[in-house]
């Protein structure tokens, strides 16, 4: 008899410029902060909660018995569980700290999905931060005191032969949600981030522990050059747009220099009028036409809502934009 192991874990984290409304105040004035991108590769999600790097992650692990071929046995390991960290809000110049301690809800686990030949896993983990966020809500009570409630719902499925296949099936619209395979490398993210939603909607019945799940837009993973760049792009302090569905932010044979970062969505590329690829959050795109000074090489179109970060590409290494658009050329 064989037993075989696998994990997925999806880790949260508040990127810079994601909170919106009165609430944007409190971390432009230093009172909360926004998180750095996490690593593409991770070895333990209880550090980076201990090190306040991120805010919650949900560590889904298993397990599967095979003998002859067939599954004979299965079961969540030890390490399977949610970790949600503290509020810590400064109230000095000199780093004095408040912590509110966040609010774990029970890990959720239906029945395992099982037949002879695989297992499909599924658990759901999150809380709510420990910090009062008061506020007026369109339904009852009308109004609210304690935070919404943040999740993630994962899917694992093992199979006798080995094989493992994962998902996120669902997750609350805020923050961003990053999930890492069972070698711990970056997989699958969430594309678009609703804050407005998730601060007035995600309480009470509307969450997976009311029997309400929201699916969640999934992207692919960037490049890790695409990740340095993304850091430059927000410290340059960018000129932002908003593109709702079907808006075109540039047109193939366009003229143009500046370059766009895809903070919040998903973003069709077509060139000659056929698709070519979808991007989501974290794309760095417009590199090649910035450089050469010729016209786009294609068109961006607006899949979902989304939020794009412009500057001119004289603001940026141009090292690192070369070997961007050089990796772009051989995928072509």
């Amino acid at each position: 008899m064989t037993r075989i192991h696998s994990s997925v874990t999806s880790i949260s984290w508040i990127p810079r410029e994601a909170v919106e409304g009165i609430q944007k105040l409190s971390f432009r004035t230093g009172l909360g902060h926004y998180d750095l991108p996490p690593p593409d590769v991770i070895e333990d999600a209880e550090s980076l909660i201990a090190k306040d790097a991120i805010r919650f992650a949900n560590v889904l692990s298993s397990w599967i018995e095979v003998e002859n071929g067939r599954i004979t046995g299965y079961g969540f390991d030890d390490g399977s569980k949610g970790l949600i960290g503290s509020t810590r809000v400064r109230v000095a110049p000199k780093g004095m700290n408040l912590v509110f301690p966040a609010v774990a809800y029970p890990v959720l686990r239906p029945e395992p999905e099982a037949d002879a030949g695989a297992v499909r896993f599924v658990q759901t983990a999150g809380g709510r931060p420990g910090m009062p966020l008061p506020r007026h809500v369109k339904r009852k009570p009308f109004v609210q005191i304690s935070g919404p409630t943040v999740w993630t719902t994962l899917a694992l499925t093992i199979r006798a032969d080995g094989d493992a296949a994962l998902e996120l099936k669902g997750a609350s619209s805020f923050p961003r949600h990053w999930v890492y395979d069972g070698a711990g490398k970056l997989a699958l993210k969430t594309g678009l981030i609703d804050y407005r939603k998730w601060y007035f909607e995600s309480f009470g019945s509307h969450s997976p522990w009311g029997r309400e799940d929201s699916e969640a837009v999934v992207a692919s993973v960037e490049s890790s050059l695409e990740r340095q760049l993304s850091v430059q792009i927000i410290n340059r302090d960018p000129q932002w747009r908003r593109l709702s569905p079907g808006d075109v932010l540039v047109t193939q044979g366009d003229a143009g220099d500046d370059v766009f970062l895809l903070f919040d969505g998903i973003l069709r590329v077509e060139r000659d009028g056929d698709l070519v690829a979808e991007v989501g959050p974290g794309a760095v795109l417009g590199e090649i036409a910035a450089l050469g000074g010729g016209p786009r090489t294609a068109s961006l179109v607006a899949v979902t809502r989304c939020r794009v970060a412009v500057v001119p590409h004289s603001f940026l290494d141009r090292d690192s934009l070369e070997r961007l658009a050089a990796d772009r050329r051989l995928d072509t």
